[in-house]
């Protein structure tokens, strides 16, 4: 005979991040970012963020009201020229020292 016994809090814990995992990969798929969720995404402070990319007028956003919303696609495309442009000219300033 098979016997199985299951602890309560361990299940508890395993649905909770199998439930946590689910969401954020919905949140990851979402065509639209709102401020929250790109400092989330960036890892930066809304000032920071307000600072750094918000003015630039070829960062990807739209406006509804009071509320910004980021397309998540572009708002990628341009981190990854951002990133690669600052890289640029970090390397370049090494090379002149």
């Amino acid at each position: 005979m098979l016997e199985i016994k299951l602890d309560d809090e361990e299940v508890k814990a395993l649905f909770l991040a199998e439930v946590k995992s689910r969401l954020d990969k919905i949140e990851s798929e979402a065509l639209l970012m709102n401020s929250k969720q790109l400092c989330k995404y960036l890892s930066l402070s809304w000032p920071t963020v307000e600072k750094v990319f918000l003015s630039d007028p070829n960062f990807p956003r739209i406006r509804l009201g009071s509320k910004w919303l980021f397309p998540r696609k572009e708002v990628e495309r341009y981190i990854d020229i951002w990133a690669m442009e600052n890289q640029a000219n970090a390397d370049e300033k090494l090379y002149k020292l």
